[in-house]
């Protein structure tokens, strides 16, 4: 038998995958993505978040009103005993441990026509009014305790002083007069705008709260608002549904290094033995590392700011955009039998990067839109045009990879490759597992997302994300064990066999510099054996017997 030397496919760079998009599309890559960070970077230097920013936004109406929707957030309640919040917009330094909502600069823009029919005497010509309210407490709002769909007072509701007519209807309970919150703006004469005063309005329960701006008056009709508004939680500036996201990507971030550490010192230790797939494994440790890291310190930097830096938030999307590409190839390409019964891909070389790129294409668009803008903790339409391919390439992902594990394993059967069959039936059910509780999964947040559309359970919204990128740790995990780098790498690398693999001749390869010629297995008699053996050097044991060719 002839097996090919393992350092000259080392150093032999075509049998890498990556080859045809570094040689053909590299250059038209490269100056595709500097391009799109270019122009994001010129569109926007810094990316509202907990800053909810209103640059001359109108209002909808609805029923006999108008509203505009100024933010939505899980909050947690202030922590006791802390000093109380500043109103003065300048300094919030020391206001760790409370939780508030902060207005700042809001003013409220009505048209000539709508200023020009007051009265220039009259004191209070037209009423805006912002209502802070907690989800559970949505009912509270608008006539619907009165038997009414009305969401402002109207003089018939009026008559038993339930409410003041012109002003939102808001049922106060008799033991919490304050809730839900109502912050009241008025226009005086014939002035064309009306500035909100800076106030705060501190948070004592925990809730998912809504802000809403609204108006009743029909002749403020054509309003538009500017200004912002702060919000914060005891701990910072992060919303209460990604708060837990940041101690989980410190944790994910180490984790990765402790794997990055292990994965490190066996592959040192064995370096003369590693083989093509290893430097592969080691480059999706390395990105999942800087993923993690990245997402951490734009979490941090949220929190501490209110903001997402453009420069921060784009790397961290660009990395987990591409750690995901690489970790999917990766699990396609040992599929394959890539290193292990195929040296290289050969032509399906172009559709695997071309599925790849893809993938990253879909999976940066979707990583950008769900980061950059807002942060109202629930999910706009827009994002689902992006979900779906997303989600059609990682079908496409899982039913190529199975359907290459399917013939992969027949392969090694027909073979009577036994020891690399036990490894990729381990492979195999590993990702069958994987792949069950993706589906379990899929199933659970489809059912989280349909029961909780006004994010009730955003204390529980995180787990959702934090799953997907635990399980792909655990993948990753499995396969560094299946594929650990070792003195025996004939178990798992490819070799040009007609027989059984070396491992189960019992030959151990310890060296790369071993070459074996000749063909062993193709004996017919005897005496040809013995000119075989005696042309042709005997490596770690490997020929006749000299006792035996003596006794002939």
């Amino acid at each position: 038998m002839r097996y090919r030397d393992r350092s000259s496919s080392r150093s032999c760079l075509s049998l890498s995958i990556f080859d045809p998009f570094f040689s053909n599309g590299y250059c038209i890559a490269s100056t595709t993505l500097l391009m799109f960070f270019l122009i994001c970077f010129l569109t926007t230097q810094q990316v509202s978040a907990s800053i909810h920013e209103y640059p001359n936004e109108s209002f909808i109406r609805r029923s006999n009103s108008y509203f505009l929707h100024g933010g939505s957030e899980g909050l947690y309640a202030s922590k006791p005993e802390v000093a109380r919040v500043d109103t003065d917009a300048g300094e919030d330094r020391p206001l760790n441990g409370k939780s508030f909502i902060r207005f700042e600069s809001v003013t409220f823009q009505r048209s000539k026509e709508s200023a020009q029919n007051k009265n220039e005497m009259q004191q209070k010509t037209g009423l805006v009014e912002a209502i802070i309210v907690e989800v559970k407490d949505r009912e509270k709002i608008g006539g619907s305790y009165l038997n009414s769909d009305a969401i402002c007072c109207t003089p018939e509701l009026a008559k038993d002083g339930s409410c003041k007519v012109g002003e939102v209807i808001i049922h106060h309970d008799p033991d919490n007069l304050n809730e839900p919150k109502r912050i009241q703006t008025f226009f005086e004469g014939q002035s064309e705008e009306a500035k909100m005063p800076t106030e705060v309005i501190e948070i004592n329960k925990t809730g998912m709260y809504y802000l809403y701006f609204m108006f009743c008056d029909p002749e403020l009709k054509g309003l538009i608002i500017s200004g912002r508004t702060v919000w914060r939680n005891p701990e910072g500036y992060l919303p209460g549904k990604m708060a837990p996201m940041m101690t989980f990507s410190g944790v994910m971030s180490f984790a990765y290094l402790v794997l990055g550490l292990f994965w490190f010192l066996r592959f040192v230790r064995y370096w003369k033995d590693v083989i093509q797939l290893h430097y592969h494994i080691t480059a999706v440790i390395g990105l999942g590392m800087c993923e993690m890291a990245f997402w951490y310190f734009e979490y941090a930097n949220f929190n501490s700011t209110g903001g997402r830096p453009m420069g921060i938030t784009i790397w961290a999307v660009t990395f987990s955009g591409v750690k995901k590409t690489v970790s999917r190839l990766l699990l396609l390409v040992v599929s394959m039998g890539y290193g292990v019964v195929r040296p290289t891909l050969g032509g399906i070389t172009a559709k695997v990067v071309l599925l790849g790129l893809t993938y990253f294409v879909f999976s940066e668009a979707l990583g950008l839109v769900e980061h950059l803008g807002n942060i109202n903790d629930f999910s706009g339409k827009a994002r689902l045009f992006l979900v779906l391919p997303v989600s059609l390439l990682d079908a496409c992902f899982i039913v190529w990879i199975f359907s290459s594990l399917s013939q992969t394993l027949e392969k090694l059967q027909i073979k009577k490759s036994m020891a690399k069959f036990a490894l990729y039936q381990k492979f195999t059910n590993s990702l069958a597992v994987s792949v069950l509780l993706s589906i379990a999964w899929i199933g659970y947040e489809l059912y989280f997302n349909a029961a909780d559309p006004l994010s009730e359970l955003w204390q529980r919204a995180w787990l959702i994300p934090a799953f997907w990128i635990l399980l792909a740790y655990i993948l990753l995990v499995v396969i560094c064990v299946l594929w650990a780098p070792s003195h025996n790498p004939t178990r798992y690398a490819y070799s040009e066999e007609t027989g059984e693999d070396l491992e189960e001749e019992g030959v151990s390869l310890t060296s790369s510099e071993v070459i074996v010629t000749g063909d062993l297995a193709t004996v017919v008699e005897r005496k040809e054996r013995k000119v075989s053996s005696a042309l042709e050097p005997h490596v770690f044991g490997l020929g006749e017997d000299p006792e035996e060719n003596k006794r002939e």
